[in-house]
């Protein structure tokens, strides 16, 4: 730390160098399965922004309408704040993590000897990546 500045001016500093200026989005507590959301999301992932809107417009689950806003949220984001252009950008990551699941979220499903099993509901963090096809990395 530089002699001179306070540790929240270093931190300031510091944080504002390393900002990552990828445009993305997030969908926070969204009532889907990650697991779910997963198998959606590995079939757009490296894939130019028109091919991904076409995969995700076609498939049939749920997660696929949640992804597609996100994509296009990310799209927008990338259009709007970061002035880049659209036909340019392909999805680099697109993952699903777990959200939490509250207590007052589950049901009782009936179990056998007049028992009851909880039935969790589940919530998930879907977010998108997306990056400039002039940064890709060459294989």
């Amino acid at each position: 730390m530089p002699k001179g500045q306070s540790r929240t001016q270093y931190k300031r500093t510091r944080n504002k160098e390393n900002k990552d200026l990828r445009p993305q989005a997030h969908a926070k507590y969204v009532r889907l399965a990650d697991t779910k959301a997963k198998i959606v999301l590995d079939q757009i992932k490296g894939k130019q922004i028109a091919e991904a809107r076409a995969l995700l417009l076609f498939n049939p689950r749920y997660a696929a309408s949640v992804a597609l806003k996100v994509l296009d949220s990310a799209v927008a984001n990338a259009e709007h704040n970061l002035g880049m252009d659209t036909e340019n950008l392909y999805v680099q990551e697109a993952y699903a993590n777990r959200g939490s699941s509250h207590y007052s979220r589950w049901r009782l499903q009936p179990r056998a000897r007049g028992r009851a099993n909880r039935t969790e509901i589940k919530f998930s963090h879907v977010s998108i990546v997306l990056n400039d096809v002039s940064t890709k990395k060459k294989k």
